[in-house]
C-alpha cells in the first residue's frame, strides 16, 4: 500500500490512502451499465462473506508514477451477459478516468480493464451466475 501525499502548505500536508482511489475507481465502474460488479481475490470473498460488508475497493489496483501526480489502474469487472465488451471497456475507461482525475486531482495515465467474469441472466428468485470458464453443474 501506498499513498499519495501532496506537498505540505502552511496548513499542513495531504495524504490520500491508495485504498480511497480503488474505492472511487470501483464505485465508478460500477455505475456504467453492464457491468455487474468487480472481481476480487477468493480471500477477498471470503472476508466479505465472514465480516458481511461489501469490500469496496476489490478488482482496482493502483500503481502511482514515480514521483509525479500520476496513476495508472488496473480494474477487474463482472460483466452481463450480451453487452459489446469493447464499448463496454472503453465507457468504463472513460467513467473512471474522469471520476479519479475529478475527485484526487490526480493524472490517471491508464484505466487497464480486465473482465474476469460474465454474469448470466438471472434465473426467477435465483442469483445471476458467473461464468468464468468452468464447467457448470448440470
Amino acid at each position: 500500500m501506498h499513498d499519495m501525499e501532496y506537498p505540505a502548505t502552511e496548513l499542513g500536508k495531504i495524504q490520500i490512502a491508495d485504498e480511497v482511489i480503488q474505492i472511487i475507481a470501483g464505485l465508478a465502474a460500477c455505475e456504467v451499465d453492464g457491468v455487474v460488479d468487480m472481481s476480487g481475490s477468493f480471500a477477498g470473498g471470503l472476508t466479505e462473506s465472514l465480516l458481511g460488508r461489501k469490500n469496496l475497493s476489490k478488482g482496482v489496483k493502483v500503481s502511482f508514477g514515480e514521483g509525479d501526480k500520476s496513476c495508472s489502474l488496473d480494474l477487474s469487472v463482472v460483466i452481463a451477459f450480451g453487452v459489446n465488451i469493447p464499448e463496454l471497456s472503453v465507457a468504463v475507461q472513460e467513467h473512471v478516468k474522469r471520476a479519479v482525475e475529478s475527485m484526487t486531482g490526480l493524472e490517471v495515465t491508464a484505466v487497464n480493464v480486465h473482465v474476469a467474469a460474465v454474469a448470466l441472466p438471472a434465473e426467477k428468485g435465483k442469483e445471476a451466475l458467473e461464468l468464468t470458464g468452468e464447467r457448470r453443474p448440470r
